[in-house]
């Protein structure tokens, strides 16, 4: 047979399915294809890797529980700096271009670990866009503090406007 042929042979039987049948005879070669592809990679993903030198195979051995506990104080602030922190929340909020009022300050003391909180409720109003950029720049900029509490309130629907009362709370120590 020549190519003609084959050509008018599948032309006509085009024909005979009509639209539907052509689109349904399509989609079943397509997923045929995608099967066939995915076994590949499945055999493939499941070929054994060769072994690993000897010096990649040991891990450093995991961190005591006193290698632990340094590390976490060393993460939090110092007491003695906890206003600095503050300003450091008013002056970005400033950069983020919100309007930060007067704010609550709350001292707490865990005497069995000896970490100190300082939470710090801040009423904002600015755009819902800034006060949430404010929030995660906060974060960013001290990183022993953590975001507890973030409640919006809008007069109106199409105000732009939005007040929000955002609550942190710094964790620190006594000594440097």
């Amino acid at each position: 047979m020549n190519l003609t042929a084959v050509m008018l042979r599948l032309r006509l039987a085009a024909m005979r399915l009509g639209l539907a049948g052509c689109a349904a005879l399509a989609l079943l070669a397509a997923g045929a294809l995608v099967l066939a592809w995915s076994l590949k990679a499945r055999q493939q993903a499941y070929q054994p890797l060769p072994p690993a030198p000897a010096q990649l195979v040991q891990a450093a051995p995991p961190p005591s529980a006193n290698e632990n506990l340094a590390h976490f104080y060393a993460a939090l602030g110092e007491k003695r700096h906890a206003e600095q922190q503050v300003k450091q929340l008013f002056d970005i909020a400033a950069k983020t271009g919100l309007a930060l009022e007067q704010g609550d300050y709350k001292f707490g003391q865990d005497k069995a670990s000896g970490v100190a909180s300082y939470q710090v409720t801040l009423p904002v109003k600015g755009a819902y866009q800034n006060i949430w950029q404010f929030s995660l720049q906060a974060l960013v900029a001290i990183p022993f503090a953590a975001l507890d509490d973030v409640a919006f309130r809008r007069e109106a629907i199409a105000e732009p406007v939005v007040e929000a009362r955002v609550r942190f709370t710094l964790y620190l120590k006594d000594q440097p």
